[in-house]
């Protein structure tokens, strides 16, 4: 059996990257894996391919400024690569290689015949103008296009990008391509072929595998109290199921502030006031609290959907609610994840809970492709479906084995990987 590249003794949980707690989790599968996969292990350990590229752009008043992006294939062997592209100020390789392998585990859970990827540029989007925007998606597109294609790296929306950087990245790599190619990234503009239902796709998986869960707990979202930690995409539209479904969203967190409404927040007022004022300081009928005091607010179930180490040793024994479902990839650290399970906190871990998006770029690939277009309640239809299933298979295996919905979906994952690996045989 290959040997899994061990965490150095002397990282602290503080210094601790995505790709050292991606290796954590996969040491905590390996000895759950099928004896005859055991020695492909080095597969998921490995990303296959990793490109870093220079990425240089114009601003508008003439000067030249370089940025550093990034594209990594953790594995193709279930499919084409798949996973978004994300723009801020703390991309590096070992984050874009740790995304991508989430992704692949992510794309074997919910069975989508995806491989892993995942891309990014170090830049902070706010410091550009839409058209230094526009222009460093283009070159990044150019840059990466020996990688990306519909039959061979899918890209996507992540962090800080949005329907409008897909659709420059299509415009760019049709451009060179000599023809039109809706199907080369995902989470476009519908009009330009995009899927209606992407939009609230991942959020909507999120809402999903709460419902599984706590039918699995004998519990209801009516009356529920939540804190979603995040309030772009997943979060809001997460928050905003569970609100349907009568829950009562009691905090919210992202990057401007954190806010508490004991009875409930509005969130109509709340993503109002939001979009007005770039800020969740100053939302009608709610108090304003420290970052810190987030992690201890009264709640039932907590969203995590903004970044990776969010739940940590500091503050996972603070925690009180009794589900945490992981709408962010990579929230929670292998320490904290070990607290929360001594102090009996199911977790639904994010290679479960939000792969509704990429289900639904699935869809939206398939549809590109097929040129032929389904209603948004076909969509949603499919997508709790899948959604449901996966859950049934990963709370299944949890039972069976004795392990955390984490090392089960896992388990799953990466035993559909490696069979596909093992397989296919190794050339030449």
């Amino acid at each position: 059996m290959n040997a899994i590249t061990p965490i150095p003794s002397y990282l602290s949980e503080e210094h601790l990257g995505p790709w050292e707690t991606y290796l954590a989790q996969i040491a905590e599968v390996a000895p759950h894996l099928a004896p005859e996969l055991r020695p492909w292990i080095g597969t998921l350990t490995a990303p296959k391919r990793s490109l870093i590229v220079d990425v240089p752009v114009r601003r508008d008043d003439g000067t030249i400024i370089h940025f550093e992006g990034y594209r990594v294939q953790h594995s193709l062997s279930r499919g084409p690569g798949k996973g978004g592209i994300r723009f801020h100020p703390q991309v590096t390789l070992p984050e874009v290689m740790a995304l991508a392998a989430w992704m692949s585990v992510k794309n074997a859970v919910v069975n989508v015949p995806f491989g892993g990827a995942k891309g990014g540029i170090r830049v902070d989007p706010k410091t550009l103008s839409l058209p230094e925007l526009e222009r460093l998606t283009r070159r990044y597109a150019s840059e990466i296009n020996i990688l990306v294609g519909e039959e061979k790296d899918i890209p996507a929306p992540d962090v800080n990008t949005n329907e409008q950087v897909m659709a420059w990245f299509m415009d760019t790599y049709s451009v060179n391509q000599g023809k039109t190619v809706t199907g080369v990234v995902t989470g476009k503009p519908v009009m330009m072929g995009g899927s209606l239902g992407r939009r609230d796709a991942t959020g909507r998986g999120v809402f999903v595998t709460t419902l599984e869960a706590l039918k699995k707990q004998g519990r209801t979202l009516e009356g529920a109290r939540v804190a979603v930690q995040g309030f772009g995409n997943v979060g809001e539209a997460a928050a905003r199921l569970m609100a349907g479904a009568g829950a009562k969203i009691v905090a919210l967190q992202d990057e401007t502030g954190t806010i508490i409404n004991p009875s409930g927040l509005d969130l109509a007022a709340v993503r109002a006031h939001r979009e007005a004022s770039r800020t969740l300081f100053g939302a009608p009928n709610c108090e304003a609290r420290a970052a810190e005091d987030f992690w201890s607010i009264d709640c039932d179930i907590l969203v995590v959907a903004a970044l990776e180490n969010q739940i940590t040793e500091a503050n996972a024994g603070k925690i009180k609610a009794r589900l945490v479902v992981e709408g962010a990839n990579g929230p929670t650290t292998p320490t904290a994840d070990a607290i929360l399970a001594e102090r009996g906190v199911l977790v639904i871990p994010d290679v479960l809970a939000n792969a509704g998006g990429v289900t639904v770029s699935y869809f939206e690939w398939v549809q590109d492709i097929s040129a032929f277009f389904w209603s948004e309640e076909e969509i949603n239809a499919r997508l709790d479906r899948i959604m449901r299933e996966a859950f049934a298979s990963v709370w299944g295996l949890s039972e069976t084995r004795g392990i955390s919905l984490r090392t089960a979906s896992f388990l799953l994952g990466c035993e559909r990987i490696l069979h596909a690996r093992k397989l296919r045989g190794l050339y030449p």
